[in-house]
């Protein structure tokens, strides 16, 4: 008998709890409105957003690392589609605020989310707001892509959540000089590079859009 760790059983057993966790928050999403379903891996849930994605449609991508890793971005463009991102170096404030605001008006708006519920909801938190905006009114198609690691029971596990793992690691990723890029701690701070300005919580499916909801069995973005 190996006394070693059986690594295929570590990987079944991951595999299923990732499964379990996200249908239960897939058909919680469902009840609320939203289209919502679960794919096993990265590469199943970029066939999924391209069969979501209309043809010739152009798509405003936010700051999602997730739609990144995912490799979406050249994905949708090798297919032809008009890709609009603001998160390019060397961006002036104007070019920057132009981007942001012409992605919220592209037919396609894809992005990630920084906790999904268990009983059906989207947490988010913007330094900016144009994610948070886009995601409730504007393109007349919203695509959400998450890791099973963004789902959480409630609201308030997801405001925990954010605050414990996505800002710290999101003003890292930035290089930003707040307090929680320092400590890893969300102190609440009133530093000018503060990136949680606005949270947005949407409760059920926004009626001016078809709102999708895709949730993969990996670990994805912050």
């Amino acid at each position: 008998m190996n006394p070693d760790l059986d690594q295929t059983l570590l990987t079944r057993i991951r595999e299923t709890y990732a499964r379990v966790r996200s249908e239960q928050a897939v058909k919680a999403l469902q009840r609320n409105g939203f289209e919502a379903s679960y794919v096993a891996t990265p590469g199943e849930a970029v066939a999924k957003v391209l069969e979501l994605v209309p043809e010739g449609a152009s798509v405003g991508v936010g700051g999602s690392m997730t739609a990144r890793q995912l490799g979406l971005l050249t994905a949708l463009a090798q297919r032809g589609h008009r890709v609009v991102h603001h998160w390019q170096p060397g961006l002036s404030p104007a070019e920057d605020r132009r981007l942001r605001l012409e992605e919220s008006a592209c037919e396609v708006y894809l992005t990630g989310s920084n906790a999904v519920t268990l009983d059906g909801k989207l947490v988010n938190v913007d330094g900016t707001g144009n994610r948070v905006g886009a995601m409730m009114f504007g393109p007349a198609r919203v695509i959400v892509v998450a890791g099973y690691n963004k789902i959480v029971a409630d609201v308030d596990e997801a405001i925990a959540r954010i605050k414990a793992v996505a800002a710290p690691m999101n003003a890292i990723r930035y290089a930003y000089k707040t307090p929680c890029a320092l400590t890893g701690v969300c102190s609440d701070c009133a530093s000018p590079q503060r990136i949680c300005n606005l949270t947005g919580v949407i409760e059920k499916r926004p009626r001016s859009a078809a709102f999708t909801v895709l949730l993969i069995g990996a670990e994805l973005g912050f």
